[in-house]
C-alpha cells in the first residue's frame, strides 16, 4: 500500500511540477521582454508596455495559485495517505471504466494499458533519441541522427491542439503527398520525418518499431474519443506580414522569449546526464536538416506563434504574428545539417510551398524571397499564372 501511495504522490507532484515549469518559463519570458522594453523605450509604445505589465501581473497571480495548490498537495499526501485515489491509480486496465469521467494523463493510461506494443510505441515517440537515435545501445537501431524526439514537434504526446497533433492522423492516410508527387502511407510519412526532421534514415515499414509507433497513433483516436471532424490538426495559420522577415527583430525576440530554454546559441538545454535534452537544439548538428518542413519560415512561424514559449496554447498566445514571423526567419537562417538531392522534391513545382527554402521553383523570384518573404507577390503570381492559392 505504501509503495502505491508513494507512486501516486510522485506522479501527482510531477504533474504539478510540470505546470510550475511552464509558469516559470512564461514568467521569465514576460519579465525579460518587459525589461528589454524599459531599457529601450523607443521601441515600445506606452500601450505595448501596459500590455506587458498586465501579462506579467496575470502570470504572477497564476504562479501564486499554483504554489498554493502544490503546498496543499504536499500536505494532503503527508497526512492522508489512505486516500481513495490510491485504488484509482493502481487499478488494472480492465477497471478503467470505474474511473471518473476525466481521463488519465496519456502517460498513465499507456502504462496501465498492459499493451506492450502500445507502451513500446509511446516510448519510441517520447525517447526517440535514446531508443532510435544516436544514444541507442544497438548501433543497428540508430535511425535518427539528431537529438530530437518525435514529441519535440508533436507536442503533449501528440495530442495538443494545433501542436502538429497526431490525433486522427491514421485516418487521413493513404494521402497524396506533393513532395513525392504520389499517394503515401502513414509509414512513409513517418519515414519522411525520420529522414528530414530527425536527420536520419528510413525504417522498414513493417519492422516492430514502425508498427509500434503506428499502434500508438491509432490508440490516441480511441482513447481521446475525438470526432475526427473536430480535430484541430496541423498548425493554425497566422496573418503574414506584408514585408520580408526582419532578422534583427527576430534576434531580439529570440533573446527575450526563446533563449531561456533553447539557450542563446540555439543548442538546447541538456539534462543532468549530459546526453539527453530538456529543451532541444533549434539549429546546429543536433537539430532538423534543411529539408524539414520546420525549415520553412511560414510553417515555423505558425508552430511558434501558437505553441511557444513552452506552455502557451493556441487560444492564449504570447507572441504576435510579426514576432513569430521574424523569429522563425532568424532561427531558420542559422546553420543546420544539409540534406542531399533536395532538387528532387516536389516534381510538380507548382505544388511546392512558396516558403520552401531551396529551389528549383516554378517562378523567377529569388531564393532569398522564398526564404524570408515578402510572400504576397509570390502568392499573387501563382494565383494569376496557375490559378493556385498559396498559403504556405
Amino acid at each position: 500500500m505504501l509503495k502505491r501511495v508513494t507512486t501516486f504522490r510522485i506522479r501527482s507532484l510531477c504533474n504539478w511540477g510540470y505546470r510550475c515549469k511552464e509558469i516559470h518559463i512564461l514568467l521569465f519570458a514576460t519579465f525579460s521582454e518587459l525589461t528589454f522594453a524599459i531599457k529601450m523605450p523607443s521601441k515600445k509604445s506606452k500601450q505595448e508596455l501596459e500590455v506587458l505589465i498586465s501579462r506579467l501581473s496575470k502570470t504572477i497571480a497564476k504562479a501564486g495559485l499554483t504554489l498554493v495548490l502544490l503546498v496543499s498537495l504536499l500536505l494532503f499526501g503527508t497526512f492522508f495517505v489512505d486516500v481513495p485515489q490510491v485504488r484509482m491509480m493502481s487499478a488494472p486496465a480492465s477497471d478503467l471504466q470505474e474511473l471518473p469521467e476525466e481521463k488519465l494523463p496519456i502517460f498513465d493510461a499507456v502504462a496501465q494499458s498492459g499493451d506492450e506494443q502500445l507502451q513500446f510505441g509511446y516510448a519510441l515517440l517520447t525517447q526517440t533519441d535514446e531508443l532510435l537515435g544516436p544514444l541507442a545501445s544497438n548501433p543497428s537501431k540508430r535511425y535518427t541522427g539528431n537529438a530530437l524526439q518525435c514529441t519535440s514537434c508533436h507536442l503533449n504526446d501528440g495530442a495538443k491542439d494545433y501542436g502538429i497533433s497526431l490525433v486522427s492522423v491514421d485516418q487521413r492516410f493513404p494521402q497524396y503527398r506533393g513532395r513525392e508527387d504520389k499517394m503515401g502511407t502513414l509509414a512513409e510519412r513517418i519515414n519522411g520525418c525520420f529522414t528530414r526532421s530527425m536527420n536520419g534514415r528510413p525504417m522498414e515499414v513493417d519492422q516492430p518499431e514502425m508498427l509500434a509507433m503506428i499502434a500508438y497513433i491509432e490508440w490516441l483516436d480511441d482513447y481521446l474519443e475525438v470526432d475526427p471532424t473536430t480535430v484541430k490538426k496541423g498548425l493554425k495559420p497566422i496573418e503574414l506580414p506584408n514585408r520580408a522577415v526582419n532578422l534583427e527583430q527576430g534576434a531580439e525576440v529570440y533573446t527575450t522569449q526563446c533563449a531561456v530554454c533553447h539557450q542563446q546559441d540555439g543548442q538546447g538545454l541538456k539534462n543532468p546526464d549530459g546526453l539527453t535534452y530538456t529543451y532541444p537544439p533549434l539549429w546546429g548538428p543536433n537539430s532538423y536538416n534543411n529539408g524539414a518542413g520546420m525549415n520553412r519560415v511560414i510553417t515555423a512561424a505558425q508552430f511558434i506563434k501558437y505553441n511557444m514559449p513552452f506552455g502557451v496554447s493556441y487560444d492564449a498566445p504570447i507572441l504576435t504574428d510579426e514576432q513569430a514571423y521574424d523569429v522563425a526567419g532568424y532561427m531558420n537562417q542559422q546553420e543546420r545539417p544539409q540534406r542531399s538531392n533536395l532538387e528532387l522534391d516536389f516534381p510538380d513545382r507548382v505544388k511546392k510551398p512558396m516558403s520552401t527554402p531551396y529551389g528549383p521553383y516554378a517562378d523567377n523570384f529569388p531564393i532569398e524571397q522564398h526564404q524570408l518573404g515578402p510572400y504576397q507577390p509570390i502568392m499573387a503570381y501563382y494565383e494569376a499564372t496557375f490559378g493556385v492559392t498559396k498559403t504556405k
